[in-house]
């Protein structure tokens, strides 16, 4: 066993790689190439990443949102430091030096690097308290704000492809383009029908062709000893306009996760709803497997 030390601002944390199996059952993921790492999520305030066969990981804690970039090489996550700002940071999985994000702003979290790994976007909070959307490439160059003076708020931001990304406000889902346009706005109740509720944690990915569309939303499901409304995973059909439940009745789902390869990765509670599992399927919904016993926010490549 080895270990080192990421010493950032207002963050000490210690990372630790293993080779010993992590509590995930039923794993059926490929291996991955160079044994890089293929996934990460939050555990009992820590961030765990990784390999496919989980006989390589790391696990730090002060830190949330992971977002484990798609060649395995590194990991994204948030600060928040003793004065409440949130920062990103990334953290180079193979040299193990790390930096924040050269984004000029106190409150900015929520990483999602783009299809080839050169970008990264985020959640912005602006000077006059709106939620947009930020673009940096991945060697801290080139930081935009999109759409950056409108009076729109974007929450929950994913790529669409390597030039757009999605993300609502409740009401509509946007698509904006790398030059702070809004290319597109579709009412959501017109999209996905109006028997769910959105808040702004919920996302919305398409598929790789482009054809359908993976959202986690809340439902009218009854769920005693839940607090509130259970979510689920759906699938939307953009040429039939059909709504399709993904996962399991009695499973409320808060993360959801799409990997390019149009792999379904979500974090979902069943009764008594304390612990969080996370799940893996396909865009059918019809293989479901538990892929770590407890985690939750899970990131995938």
């Amino acid at each position: 066993m080895s270990a080192f030390k990421f010493l950032i601002p207002a963050l000490s944390f210690l990372v630790v790689a293993c080779n010993s199996k992590s509590n995930n059952t039923n794993t059926e993921t490929p291996k991955v190439i160079d044994n890089k790492y293929a996934f990460a999520y939050q555990l009992n305030g820590k961030i765990v990443a990784s390999n496919a066969d989980t006989t390589k990981q790391v696990s730090f804690g002060g830190a949330t949102d992971p977002a484990i970039s798609p060649d395995g090489n590194k990991l994204a996550y948030t600060v928040n430091d003793s004065l409440n700002n949130r920062t990103i940071w990334v953290a180079d999985m193979v040299s193990k030096s790390q930096s924040q994000l050269n984004v000029k702003n106190k409150n900015y979290y929520g990483a999602i690097w783009s299809p080839s790994g050169n970008q990264i976007a985020f959640s912005i909070f602006n000077e006059k308290a709106i939620w947009k959307v930020g673009v940096i490439k991945t060697d801290n160059s080139g930081y935009i704000i999109l759409d950056s003076t409108s009076e729109l708020n974007f929450y929950s931001p994913s790529w669409k492809n390597e030039n757009q990304l999605i993300a609502h406000d409740l009401k509509k889902l946007y698509t904006l383009d790398l030059n702070g346009k809004v290319v597109d706005a579709v009412n959501l109740a017109d999209l996905i029908g109006k028997d769910f509720s959105i808040s702004s944690n919920d996302n919305f990915f398409y598929s790789r062709d482009g054809k359908k569309l993976i959202f986690n939303a809340g439902n009218k499901d009854i769920l005693p000893g839940l607090t509130g409304s259970g979510e689920a995973v759906y699938l939307l059909d953009l040429a039939t306009k059909q709504v399709k439940r993904i996962s399991p009745q009695g499973i409320t789902v808060p993360s959801l996760f799409v990997t390019a390869n149009d792999k379904i990765v979500y974090s979902g509670m069943g009764k008594p709803f304390t612990t969080s599992k996370i799940y893996t399927t396909d865009l059918d919904g019809t293989h479901i497997i538990v892929f770590v016993d407890k985690g939750d926010n899970p990131s995938a490549n």
